[in-house]
């Protein structure tokens, strides 16, 4: 972890998504830039693209294959035809960039009959640094050799086959030489990339009623707004003042300010402040569009700190970059909704602290091509 800290100003990021035999995507790159759209008609393979990185995600912050994968038939091809053991199954990957330089992970797995890793390989410059393969199907574990430099030139040793391998080297690899640390590098800089990642979808039909008080964490369809703005309100006063001009843009009717107020029964309402003695009005009787961008514009204007995520421990979250994603950015929004967000998102995306990977229809795509710092990335057939 040394090597990260010394090159902190340089965060560790997903750069690129690979997907092969996964839904509609055959052998298919994607490349993620500070501000990622994807665009294209309904059935273009948006979301899962977005699923296949929020799984990811979710394998380096330790779950389990069947916790990052409830449904793994669903992503395979409905054509696609099992071998002659009858195994079908799909193969996705990233690469990370940072301290360590550009660093891929390669995942084959198997999703029927028994979902598994069937083979897992972590590289750099086409070095091989972790490779596991299937050796005896009867068994759940997976053959992994790491190199390890010197004299002995690789170790080998089972591991499990429904968990990530990189995200296990730390606890395997002692360090003690240039390969061994070349190795913890590497796999150190994937894991932190992925643990930085948190899905956001909000559902509008569950911010409406009064929330009970809590840790002012928020939850990945934002049904607690309410607790956390009670948060942002008192300590992060900057944030609050921006997510509040944000909604006087992005909302009906004149805005001073968001407020929460006691509902009863430690219960909290949020409510937009009218100003000028106006009765203010609770959340709860906005329009979808204005709650979805409410919700989003304060994803993108905090951090880990207010989220309901996990990120690395070993960073300083001011030395790590954290990627929002979100299918259906512009959901329920209108055309001055989804530019008010947007510049949002380039403005916080800008400062290299938070990231945006969303899924869009054509008018947000539209609107983001040429700018500088959108990557928008056309699904279309």
């Amino acid at each position: 972890m040394r090597e990260l800290i010394a090159g902190a100003r340089h965060r560790p990021v997903v750069t690129g998504l690979r997907l092969s035999a996964f839904g509609v995507h055959r052998s298919a790159s994607f490349p993620l830039g500070p501000v990622t759209l994807l665009a294209g008609p309904s059935g273009s393979g948006k979301s899962q693209v977005l699923a296949a990185y929020a799984a990811l995600a979710a394998l380096g912050s330790g779950a389990t294959l069947e916790e990052a994968f409830p449904d793994p038939a669903a992503r395979v091809p409905e054509r696609a035809r099992p071998d002659a053991q009858q195994r079908r199954g799909f193969r996705i990957g990233c690469t990370v960039d940072g301290p360590a330089g550009p660093v891929r992970l390669d995942l084959a797995v198997q999703a029927e009959p028994a979902l598994r890793i069937v083979g897992e390989r972590l590289s750099q410059d086409g070095q091989v640094l972790l490779g596991t393969a299937l050796r005896d199907p009867g068994r759940r574990s997976v053959q992994a050799a790491w190199l390890t430099g010197g004299a002995i030139g690789v170790t080998r040793a089972p591991l499990p086959d429904d968990r990530l391998g990189t995200a296990l080297l730390p606890l395997r690899v002692a360090g003690s030489t240039v390969g061994q640390r070349q190795v913890l590098a590497a796999a150190e800089q994937v894991v932190v990339a992925l643990r930085s990642v948190f899905p956001c979808d909000p559902r509008p039909e569950r911010m409406r009623a009064p929330v009970p008080a809590g840790e002012g964490l928020l939850r990945g369809d934002c049904a607690n707004l309410a607790d956390v703005l009670r948060r942002t309100r008192h300590e992060c006063g900057t944030r609050h003042a921006l997510l509040s001009e944000a909604a006087r843009t992005a909302c009906a009717g004149p805005v001073a300010g968001l407020e929460v107020r006691a509902a009863g029964d430690g219960l909290l309402r949020a409510v937009l402040d009218r100003g000028d003695g106006r009765p203010a009005t609770e959340l709860g009787r906005l329009g979808s569009g204005e709650l979805r961008f409410l919700a989003l514009a304060l994803v993108l204007l905090t951090g880990p700190g207010v989220l309901a995520m996990d990120p690395a421990a070993e960073l300083l979250s001011a030395q790590q970059a954290m990627t929002v994603l979100a299918d259906g950015l512009d959901r329920d929004m209108d055309r001055g909704q989804s530019a008010e967000l947007l510049r949002l998102a380039l403005l916080c995306c800008g400062r290299g602290h938070v990231r945006l990977a969303a899924a869009v229809g054509e008018t947000t795509a539209a609107t983001a091509r040429g700018l500088a710092g959108v990557t928008v990335v056309d699904l279309s057939p």
